[in-house]
């Protein structure tokens, strides 16, 4: 089977991220089974969705993890000119599909190579790892990385596929996703001292969170590496009100923290509670009952910092040739393997520039290269 054909049969599973991956991680089992490769499903807790590792070659030490997410982003609402689960070729030197480029494509090469890295007298082992729900906070990935360090040999090397038109990745920013929930005073419009608004006070708190990242730049905490070259941080939902002459009681944003390998989330999220803190305090003066709470949606996604990475840089130098090392904005499970003292970086075919859009596709030319990646790697871990 081609990189192509598999990953025809791998878009065909439809494994948005709201829903089971079941059905997917069942015929890579049964595809593994074909070949005699072991494999092990660690599943969530609902037993809805599975990771799943697997293991090519001897049960050593030392191996290589290619990683890859099976989940993908829902198509509602975009305009697909053809079925988002139906893997098209319209002749023009792309393959559309959700999940060609992010990431079903760099799986689809790594699954397509398998017969083959069987056939060889491998050295060391190729690890595959296939994990559920990295689109909504990477929260698949901890319990599978857990699985591996606990019941198997230490692999010297994780890859994990991202799009990254096969040029090897060293950093990328961590990530944690939040809700705060002003809660005031409602009155009458009319009688503006005798209530507290939640949304000027959330108004007032969302613009200070703007302004951190001022702060940050004149603070020089700031990495050029990225495009992008301070911690981010941004409001994308907002939510509040019951009518135009009430007062609002309750209002209630949801924003994110996207922070530099060099940064602390602690850190810059204690500076937005230390403004909240303010601003309750001012409430309550008014309104006793008066407050604003902070939850994370999400364990946060740790950084991927450039550090202890020789010799997997290395090792993709010697499959691809010298390349630059870069650094992304987006967040990876590349983090939790890195925390977990796996040597970690990011390379794999197509662009992240396709990725969540509509008419997704991956260049049938990085398809080509994933899959020539995979031969070196076999060849580059057989005996000698």
């Amino acid at each position: 089977m081609t990189a192509a054909e598999m990953l025809e049969r791998l878009v065909g599973f439809p494994t948005v991220s709201r829903d089971t991956n079941l059905d997917l991680i069942a015929f890579v089992e049964a595809f593994l089974d074909e070949h005699g490769v072991p494999h092990w499903r660690v599943e969530s807790d609902d037993g809805r969705k599975a990771n799943l590792l697997a293991r090519i070659g001897p049960d050593l030490a030392g191996g290589v993890v290619l990683s890859g997410h099976t989940d993908v982003v829902p198509v509602d609402g975009q305009p697909w000119s053809s079925d988002p689960f139906t893997l098209v070729d319209k002749g023009d030197g792309r393959l559309y599909g959700r999940g060609t480029c992010d990431m079903k494509g760099f799986i689809a090469c790594a699954l397509a190579e398998v017969p083959r890295w069987v056939a060889l007298d491998l050295e060391k082992p190729i690890w595959l790892a296939l994990s559920y729900d990295e689109e909504v906070g990477c929260i698949g990935a901890p319990r599978m990385i857990e699985r591996l360090m606990a019941d198997h040999p230490l692999p010297a090397a994780v890859i994990v596929g991202e799009p990254t038109l096969m040029h090897p990745v060293v950093a990328h920013k961590g990530a944690t996703n939040l809700r705060t929930t002003v809660t005031g005073r409602a009155s009458h419009s009319s009688q503006v001292n005798q209530g507290v608004s939640a949304i000027h006070v959330a108004a007032k708190l969302v613009t200070y969170i703007e302004e951190v990242m001022a702060e940050l730049r004149a603070e020089g905490r700031v990495d050029e590496a990225f495009n992008v070259v301070h911690s981010s941080l941004h409001v994308g939902k907002i939510q509040g009100g019951t009518a135009i002459n009430i007062m609002a009681r309750e209002c209630t944003f949801e924003w994110e923290i996207r922070h530099l390998p060099s940064d602390r989330f602690e850190e810059l999220v204690g500076r937005v509670n230390a403004r909240a803190a303010e601003l309750e305090a001012e409430m309550r003066d008014r309104a006793p009952e008066a407050s604003i709470v902070t939850e994370a949606l999400n364990e946060t996604v740790p950084a991927l910092a450039d550090d202890n990475n020789a010799e997997v840089l290395a090792l993709c130098h010697a499959l691809l040739g010298e390349r630059p090392a870069g650094a992304v904005a987006y967040a990876t499970e590349a983090g939790q393997f890195q925390r977990r003292g796996l040597p970690t970086v990011i390379c794999g075919p197509g662009s992240i520039g396709q990725a969540h859009q509509p008419d997704e596709y991956i260049d049938i030319e990085q398809l080509e290269a994933g899959a020539r990646f995979m031969v070196a790697l076999g060849e580059r871990l057989r005996r000698a």
